[in-house]
């Protein structure tokens, strides 16, 4: 209930400022040779000649699964998120396994959670993730 409160007030409060709106279309309208933006108006490379490496900054879509069916948290709905590669904010070695991949590239990605992840139905489960790869920050 609270999280529905913060997404429809962040919406509310982003469509507030006709400028910014402007701007944000603006700046969308030119990206679309190199992808998509963030809230800091960089954009990420859809060059499928770059190669990820450590280091990077990639934006990724994943679906997570554990014994085959979907888990709460584990699918980004189309909506992307950046990730540091090397970073260590995902869990296993899930951020090794993308060093190699191009933009447009899908690949699974095979973790096991820490026996003390801290979710019941998660804790020491092996998980596969269908990842893409939207493109790399340059």
């Amino acid at each position: 209930m609270i999280l529905a409160a913060v997404i429809i007030f962040s919406a509310m409060s982003s469509s507030g400022d006709s400028e910014s709106s402007e701007d944000q279309a603006t700046e969308d309208t030119s990206s679309n040779d190199t992808g998509d933006t963030t809230d800091t108006g960089a954009s990420y490379s859809t060059d499928t000649a770059l190669t990820v490496e450590d280091g990077d900054t990639v934006n990724i879509d994943y679906v997570g699964t554990v014994d085959g069916e979907e888990f709460s948290g584990g699918n980004t709905n189309g909506a992307g998120t950046d990730l540091v590669i090397g970073s260590g904010s995902y869990i296993d070695d899930f951020e090794d396994q993308l060093i190699g991949a191009h933009p447009g590239n899908t690949l699974e990605v095979t973790v096991t959670f820490p026996e003390d992840y801290g979710v019941e139905e998660l804790n020491g489960k092996e998980a596969v993730f269908t990842v893409t790869v939207n493109g790399i920050y340059e």
